[in-house]
């Protein structure tokens, strides 16, 4: 027997609201881990597609455009199609034997429970295809896109990790490289694999939502001019009046003497009036020279660059076709930066990951990506999570003790005070040299009254800093310039004496 448009009804209804209830009860849980987060999201978001196309059925069974919906009621109201009574029993029974009918034919048919069917969904674990660098959806995997970029005509030669920083960035490519093929092809591969690294990661994130609006500001932006990067660039080249060519041909007579101009100004001149670039510096000048003698609107079409209408017969001026491509790489920009403003996060995630590398030999590198796929990190902050470090080694600025010959080769297991420093303990002699010009150090011999020299390096004890102190200031004091004692003054006589003599004897009024 087959199911009626009622039942079939009744029948999504019951799904949708199941599917509602499941989606609820899986987004109560909180998944501990990131593989598990994203697994939770796809399958809501498996279930949320399921939803939306069995809605898309019920509408069409709503609408009712053949009224196969309609004769269904009528029928069941004791009514045929053609609007004429039918005896209400007689449809009753010719229901009945239909579904006898059906079970005779298939026996074997029971009823079916899809409470069960709907409980598997909480446990199903969606195909997530990801590459090794990705470690399920935590970085990015941009090296094939960096190769390409580096060996364009547009790109730099640079490292990975900075392309990392600048691959959102269109500023510093010049406008002319932008309308490039290559540019173009390279900005395609480039949005769409960031698309399709969003939706595997943020599976409940509508993206088509979020595009319309960056399109909507972008067609205000474009239609006003003032898009970054291509301001004015939908009323730049419309039109280009005859009168405002760069070379003024009155002064040449002659396409040798054009030729002297050079094959760059002759290019621009060309460019600007729509007529091909091309060939040799004298091929140039004879394209240009027709202008001496024929008006731009009379020059034969296969003149003039592909770009180009053709002359206006009317204006004496070229028009230009729209820039469509120029629109169409601004907007795809604006995509990739809004899609890079998303993946904030995971890009400098990316970046600190490629930077710990450099860091790493390969076996390492190895022996955590094998780690990583037997035991994801969790993404949770949970502050009581005990991290394994019997040795109590010091904390590396990944958050992970430092490695243990690391420890033995610095020599952090030595400990230094200093009494100067309040008994401050140093752990490692390079922190101990290194505390000496310190501020806590410094503060501390001020307050002795002693300066800070090099002579008081290796002083950590406040007795043997002052008795240093005072050895250097009877040093310095014997060999102070004592002028009472080393000043000369001579009498009329020619005799000698120093300042205290000297005085003395002129008191007594001997000299």
């Amino acid at each position: 027997m087959s199911s009626t448009l009622l039942e079939v009804t009744r029948a999504s209804h019951e799904e949708v609201e199941r599917l509602e209830r499941i989606i609820v009860k899986d987004l109560q849980t909180e998944p501990p881990t990131n593989k598990d987060r994203l697994c939770q999201s796809h399958r809501v978001r498996n279930m949320i597609e399921q939803i939306t196309s069995t809605t898309h059925k019920l509408i069409e069974i709503y609408e009712d455009n053949d009224n196969a919906r309609k004769d269904e009621i009528a029928a069941l109201g004791g009514q045929s199609s053609t609007g004429a009574n039918v005896n209400v029993f007689s449809a009753f029974y010719d229901r009945l034997k239909e579904i006898r009918e059906y079970h005779r034919r298939h026996p074997a048919a029971r009823y079916v429970d899809t409470t069960d069917e709907f409980e598997q969904l909480l446990k199903e674990e969606p195909v997530i295809e990801f590459t090794g660098e990705e470690a399920f959806g935590r970085y990015l995997d941009l090296h094939e896109l960096y190769n390409d970029y580096i060996n364009s005509k547009f790109g730099k030669q640079i490292e990975y990790s900075v392309y990392l920083d600048i691959f959102s960035q269109s500023e510093s490519i010049p406008r002319k490289m932008k309308l490039t093929r290559q540019y173009k092809e390279y900005l395609q591969k480039l949005l769409e694999y960031l698309i399709y690294f969003f939706e595997r990661t943020e599976p409940l994130q509508d993206l088509e939502r979020i595009f319309s609006k960056v399109v909507s500001d972008f067609e205000e932006q474009w239609s006003n001019g003032h898009v970054e990067g291509w301001e004015n660039e939908s009323q730049e080249n419309t039109m280009i009046p005859q009168q405002d060519q760069i070379i003024d041909l009155d002064y040449y007579s002659t396409v040798d003497e054009l030729m002297i101009v050079g094959p760059e100004k002759l290019k621009e001149a060309l460019a600007a009036l729509g007529l091909k670039t091309g060939g040799t510096v004298r091929q140039r000048a004879e394209r240009f020279f027709l202008m001496k003698h024929t008006p731009l609107d009379k020059l034969d079409r296969k003149h003039f660059a592909k770009g180009t209408l053709g002359p206006d017969r009317n204006g004496g001026a070229v028009t230009l076709r729209p820039n469509e491509d120029a629109k169409e790489i601004s907007l795809m920009e604006s995509k990739l930066k809004k899609l890079c403003d998303l993946l904030h996060e995971t890009i400098v995630r990316t970046k600190e990951n490629i930077e710990k590398k450099h860091a790493l030999t390969y076996d390492e590198i190895v022996q955590e990506r094998e780690e990583d796929e037997v035991q994801p990190e969790s993404e949770s902050d949970d502050e009581d999570q005990q991290i394994y470090n019997p040795l109590k080694l010091p904390m590396g600025w990944d958050g992970k003790p430092i490695p243990y010959w690391l420890y033995k080769l610095h020599g952090l297991g030595q400990e230094f005070k200093c009494e100067i420093c309040g008994n401050q303990s140093y752990w490692g002699r390079r922190a101990y040299e290194r505390h000496f010009k310190e501020w806590r150090h410094q503060h501390g011999m001020r307050c002795l009254g002693i300066p800070n020299t090099k002579n008081f390096n290796e002083i950590t004890s406040i007795e043997e800093a002052k008795q240093l102190w005072e050895r250097i200031q009877e040093k310095q004091g014997v060999n102070k310039w004592r002028p009472e004692l080393e000043e000369e003054y001579e009498d009329k006589e020619g005799n000698i004496y120093n300042k205290k003599t000297y005085t003395d004897l002129q008191r007594q009024g001997l000299i």
